[in-house]
């Protein structure tokens, strides 16, 4: 795996990112793992009456489906997966751990689609991992070097500036943060590249 780039909240209901995003993915030559986790579909089943918990699990399952028929569109083969399928990501006293053996084990084509719904080693439902805690922990543990993140600022696929760039802790001012990075990785310690979706 040569990428993580990481799909948001703010990005999965937005139909041009998703647009945009695909039609570069389906020109990208490198093989990398596409995380996501829910979007503003949970706000409207809980107001179906169903509980947050539910909803958020049904949410991101029928993301998971839905980013792959989108992908399938552009021709893009795709294996969708949620994190506590078989384990491949567990949650337990000692924090994420990640099945590095069961990664091995995907072939090298299809693009890996893969959802923060992750197996709770002390629950029989799954366990939500924040999206920045799930992207070290699976750098970390398969050897993946490069994250890369979408900038929230809706202008930023009009207004390309200086993308993609590499960003170090401090690199950014507050306010830049707080433009353009998703909420869970502002103040982070680890490096990423921030781009557009049509820059990716």
């Amino acid at each position: 795996m040569d990428y993580i780039a990481v799909l948001s909240y703010e990005h999965l209901d937005n139909s041009m990112f998703l647009n945009a995003f695909t039609k570069a993915l389906s020109r990208k030559e490198k093989r990398g793992i596409i995380l996501h986790e829910d979007s503003e579909y949970t706000d409207r089943l809980i107001q179906t009456g169903m509980m947050r918990e539910d909803a958020r699990i049904r949410a991101v399952k029928d993301l998971n489906h839905r980013l792959v028929a989108l992908f399938a569109d552009q021709g893009i083969s795709t294996i969708g997966l949620n994190g506590y399928q078989k384990e491949l990501i567990s949650y337990g006293e000692s924090g994420i751990s990640v099945d590095a053996g069961q990664f091995a084990r995907f072939p090298d084509h299809p693009v890996l689609l893969l959802s923060n719904l992750i197996h709770h080693s002390g629950s029989e439902k799954p366990f939500f991992a924040p999206l920045a805690e799930l992207t070290v922990s699976l750098k970390n543990s398969l050897g993946i070097d490069e994250t890369i993140l979408f900038s929230t600022d809706d202008q930023s696929s009009v207004i390309k500036g200086d993308f993609p760039m590499s960003i170090s802790p401090g690199t950014l001012r507050q306010k830049e943060l707080e433009t353009h990075v998703p909420e869970g990785f502002r103040n982070r310690q680890e490096s990423f590249i921030l781009t557009s979706a049509d820059l990716f």
